[in-house]
């Protein structure tokens, strides 16, 4: 039996993990995160403890407790702009937490799956594959990209999964999503700007628990890219959710990325070469339009 600890259980992937691992019979699965479970009311029968991933002592105390064989790492402070304002908070959980967690999986031989972002790359060279030398153009690339360097100089078993533009629809939280946002605005008739010089492999977050899980099922180690498969400027998945929704497209504006004013650069064009994760660990993910219709599902009218 795997016996999964999921961190960030209360953010978008981690939701999804605790959804998509549950039923299984073949996994027993705890759910942790920083502060109250918002799960419980929806998942009451899931396994959760609280637990900060800046303190040692705390990673320590619930994976003594637990014994885990595998650990999904989904917690980061993954808000670009959050990241350029305050260096020292992110430094503290997207490299720090990683390095006691690390410790911890060393420790007590557990299997570490550690998330990462295509913001390691400075989008120059997209779509990427595993062998491509990270360089990141802002602070939160930086910061994941230290945290993979400790991941991989760790003696536990471990893989790295990079992913891109992840959306889907989150429970409790004040968080949107890419479709959800240009759905709403255009039905309520306000004119948005989209970028038209970003391209990136838009990940559907079912799509990377389902990574997660494949990679910690097959006990999968080394470097994956999980994410969709078709290289898509924000525009265009604007003008794909305004086809699903039937809504009026002449309210989506081109728009240059320079003329947005951000903390943070963003690189231009990443996007992932997904094969080796299709081969090896058999993944398959939707299509950007089916991720449209699983998110207008589970989304409220």
């Amino acid at each position: 039996m795997k016996r999964i600890l999921i961190t960030g259980s209360n953010g978008l992937l981690g939701q999804k993990l605790a959804e998509l691992l549950l039923p299984m019979p073949e996994v027993a699965v705890l759910a942790t995160s920083r502060g109250e479970n918002k799960l419980a009311g929806i998942l009451p029968e899931l396994p959760f403890r609280s637990m900060d991933v800046t303190r040692p002592d705390e990673i320590e105390h619930v994976i003594n407790a637990f014994r885990p064989t595998h650990l999904i790492h989904t917690a980061a402070m993954t808000n670009v702009d959050q990241c350029e304002n305050d260096h020292a908070g992110a430094l503290l959980l997207n490299r720090d937490a990683v390095q006691h967690l690390v410790a911890a999986c060393e420790k007590h031989s557990v299997h570490l799956i550690h998330v990462s972002t295509d913001f390691i790359f400075d989008g120059e060279n997209g779509p990427y594959d595993e062998e491509a030398t990270g360089n990141p153009v802002n602070f939160y690339g930086k910061t994941k990209l230290q945290a993979e360097d400790i991941v991989r100089h760790a003696t536990c078993k471990w893989a790295i999964l990079r992913t891109v533009l992840v959306y889907g629809v989150v429970h409790d939280y004040g968080r949107t999503n890419i479709v959800l946002w240009v759905r709403d605005n255009l039905r309520a008739g306000k004119v948005i700007r989209v970028v038209t010089d970003q391209y990136r492999t838009p990940t559907l977050a079912e799509d990377l628990a389902m990574g997660c899980w494949l990679a910690a099922k097959k006990d999968a180690e080394g470097i994956f890219h999980i994410s969709g498969n078709e290289m898509l400027t924000p525009y265009e998945m604007a003008l794909q959710v305004a086809d699903f929704f039937g809504l009026d497209k002449s309210l989506i504006d081109k728009a240059d990325s320079n003329t947005f004013t951000q903390p943070a650069k963003r690189p231009p064009r990443t996007g992932f070469d997904i094969r080796k994760a299709q081969m090896e660990l058999g993944y398959q993910p939707h299509t950007f339009q089916q991720g449209i219709q699983v998110v207008a599902a589970q989304a409220r009218p």
